[in-house]
């Protein structure tokens, strides 16, 4: 991405999700989520048309195991390449801390828009790091997050802009600022190869790359799956086969890393 401005594709994502159906939970601020949305999609608010159907399935599949999690009392959730999202909003109880990781561009971005919609966002830890270059362990650790502590870490949309090697180092980071049997949700490019698909991927290769923030990695789920063990995460033994099909994956925190 050009990395002296936010993410263009942060905020198509934004306004994607404001058509998509989010998971219930009692509590929070569903209309603070909106409301930062709507001001980051701004004439980008009508429905979009690429990846829609794919955008709202992701959304679902995240918020489905987060409210899942948060229910099971999970207080710490890690969201790397946090971009625009109101989850901490749309989800915030009583005891649970938010560490939001993500490219200073983008963050400073929301950040100055969370001060002039005047939403409160006193439970979020903002922490900016370049994933190519920055320890991302010690920038966790040094905004309070525990590594003690069960959590969970969300990687949404994340790794098709990262090199598979990038991807593996920050998931091991990831790994090392948590406590076993945290889980990971990672959503990746795993569709089947093909001529029926490779068509439309070239397309959205070829729009994504416009936006100066090109597709950098694909991974078969097996690929993923061996990345994210040698980083010290073991594929969840129950996931959906639809789940893992749309590259919507889900790991457990092993003993090591």
């Amino acid at each position: 991405m050009d990395t002296g401005r936010p993410s263009t594709t942060a905020r198509l994502v934004a306004a994607a999700r404001l058509h998509a159906p989010r998971e219930p939970s009692g509590g929070g601020r569903p209309e603070d989520d909106e409301q930062l949305a709507r001001d980051v999609a701004g004439d980008l608010v009508d429905r979009p048309t690429m990846l829609q159907r794919h955008l709202e399935a992701r959304t679902a599949f995240v918020d489905r195991a987060l409210v899942g999690a948060l229910d099971d009392g999970v207080r710490q959730v890690v969201l790397a390449g946090a971009g625009y999202d109101g989850r901490s909003l749309r989800y915030a109880r009583p005891g649970v801390r938010w560490f939001e990781l993500d490219h200073p561009a983008t963050q400073a971005d929301k950040r100055r828009r969370l001060a002039r919609l005047g939403i409160a966002a006193q439970d979020v830890a903002f922490v900016a790091a370049d994933f190519r270059s920055d320890p991302v362990t010690d920038r966790l650790t040094a905004a309070g997050c525990d590594p003690a502590a069960r959590s969970i870490v969300i990687c949404e949309g994340l790794a098709v802009s990262l090199e598979p090697a990038v991807l593996e180092r920050l998931l091991a980071e990831l790994a090392r600022a948590t406590a076993p049997g945290s889980a990971l949700l990672l959503t990746a490019s795993t569709a089947a190869s093909g001529a029926a698909v490779e068509a439309p991927r070239a397309r959205l290769r070829s729009a994504v790359a416009s936006l100066g923030e090109p597709m950098l990695s694909s991974l078969t789920a097996a690929d993923a799956d061996a990345l994210m063990q040698r980083a010290g995460w073991a594929p969840a033994a129950d996931q959906a086969p639809g789940d893992r099909t749309r590259g919507f994956l889900r790991a457990v925190r092993t003993g090591a890393s």
